[in-house]
């Protein structure tokens, strides 16, 4: 099966988001150690790598790393915010040194909600002068990253809506439920959803996206919050699959394999059906509540077939 990695490359950032996990801390990651972190991964038999940050199109010699991991057959992708490649200049520039695969970050249609996030105005117009230079350049594949958060969580189908409508190159989405542990999310506690915040509004965007095609993963949010779509939770996937990930990251992390997907579970898990497939509820008790969890009670065989590719 294959495994893909990540290295952080920058922990800065153009952006200011009040939502960010990984905020700048002025840490560059040398060229020559990004060799080797990439040579690291080809002796673990890695077939991608995912460049991010911060903002990994701040890196300088990002193109040139991104030549490095196709000469030492990598597949690179980079996660971005969208702000630098809405210059059509540098986009050419990273695709001409081999880029084919992107992930976009893009948090709603609203153009005052996306600003409100990123804590800049101009970013909502960079977001979409990025996705309309990516259409007319073509040859890049396009994933879409949707932080849920309570800014978002009301309008994420219509979201999904707009993008189909005006970007429908755009062929793959992933949704993160907010990590409310991590640096600005607990500075900012307002941006914590409730799970049935966004309950409804996910299950109709999924719907959307299954509707036209279009393929889709889920992380951080339970199964019990997922009905009609387990199988595409990122946790129960890897847990059915039994992979594991591993991270460079520029602080003390170091390098972060992780092989455990199970969070904290409430006392109803117990008798749920699908227990044994299902990470739990990710910061139980700092942010999301015991309460919010319910059983359910469907067999899990059809959903571990689905993942297994049997149905």
């Amino acid at each position: 099966m294959a495994e893909i990695s990540y290295i952080q490359v920058t922990r800065d950032c153009n952006l200011n988001c009040i939502i960010c996990s990984n905020p700048p801390t002025g840490c560059r990651l040398e060229f020559d150690q990004a060799k080797k972190e990439v040579e690291a991964l080809v002796k673990r038999k890695c077939d991608g790598v995912i460049l991010t940050g911060g903002e990994p199109t701040l890196y300088p010699q990002l193109p040139d790393l991104i030549r490095y991991c196709l000469a030492q057959g990598v597949f690179p992708r980079i996660i971005t915010n969208g702000q630098k490649i809405a210059d059509m200049e540098y986009l050419k520039l990273l695709k001409d040194a081999g880029l084919r695969h992107l992930h976009l970050s893009v948090y709603s249609c609203r153009p005052e909600i996306q600003e409100k996030i990123t804590k800049h105005k101009g970013s909502f117009d960079n977001l979409e002068r990025s996705l309309n230079n990516l259409n007319v350049l073509g040859d890049i594949t396009v994933n879409v990253n949707t932080v849920i958060n309570a800014y978002n969580a009301d309008h994420l189908s219509k979201t999904v809506r707009w993008l189909l409508e005006h970007y429908p190159f755009i062929n793959h989405f992933v949704f993160n439920n907010l990590d409310p542990l991590m640096n600005r999310a607990a500075e900012n506690p307002d941006v914590i959803p409730r799970l049935n915040d966004f309950e409804l509004e996910l299950h109709e965007a999924l719907s959307l996206l299954q509707r036209n095609g279009k393929t889709f993963r889920v992380e951080s949010v339970p199964l019990c919050y997922l009905t009609d779509f387990e199988d595409a939770s990122t946790e129960t996937r890897k847990i059915v699959k039994q992979e594991n990930r591993t991270t460079y990251f520029l602080d003390q992390r170091g390098e972060f394999s992780q092989d455990h997907w199970y969070y904290k579970k409430g006392a109803c898990c117990s008798i749920c059906s699908l227990n044994t497939i299902c990470a739990g509820l990710y910061a139980m008790g700092q942010g999301f509540e015991e309460k919010e969890l319910y059983p359910v009670f469907i067999d899990p065989e059809n959903i571990i077939k689905k993942i297994q590719g049997e149905l």
